[in-house]
């Protein structure tokens, strides 16, 4: 049966790849939200889905190998926008590097799954959750100003 162009499968398909972007950038934003970072909940699943959604338009049959290779540059090229929305000056320090990373990363997990490289979407959000989880004590430590002992 056709709708609107496309076989029942096909759209099981695409539905498909779009929950499972939006539900791999979804633990992403929510650790982010729940550190009450700027960036969270809403921004990395949303960037997350729309990749996947421009990677699964770029594989339609009248898509070329070069007009592939413009979507993929295009979306890199739009995420790092945002990522730079996220990216704060001030004080003589730079803040949000981390957030701009993650939702180039949650991007890059949406493209993957669109390309059916679930393994590799899966790996990025489980390294991108490991860096801003788990990495976080030690920056934390490492920016820590040294201690100078007493000079008496």
């Amino acid at each position: 049966m056709n709708v609107l162009g496309q076989d029942w499968p096909s759209i099981w398909y695409d539905i498909s790849r779009l929950l499972l972007a939006y539900l791999l950038a979804l633990p992403i934003g929510w650790y982010r939200e729940m550190a009450a970072h700027s960036v969270g909940l809403r921004t990395f699943p949303l960037v997350s889905v729309a990749s996947c959604g421009f990677i699964l338009l770029g594989t339609g049959p009248h898509m070329t190998a070069d007009s592939q290779a413009r979507i993929i540059q295009g979306l890199g090229a739009g995420i790092g926008f945002i990522g730079g929305g996220a990216i704060l000056k001030g004080n003589g320090s730079v803040h949000g590097t981390a957030a701009a990373a993650s939702i180039w990363n949650t991007g890059v997990i949406g493209a993957a799954v669109a390309q059916n490289r679930i393994m590799v979407a899966v790996l990025l959000a489980v390294l991108n959750i490991f860096t801003l989880w788990v990495l976080l004590p030690l920056k934390q430590k490492l920016d820590q100003p040294a201690e100078t002992p007493d000079q008496d």
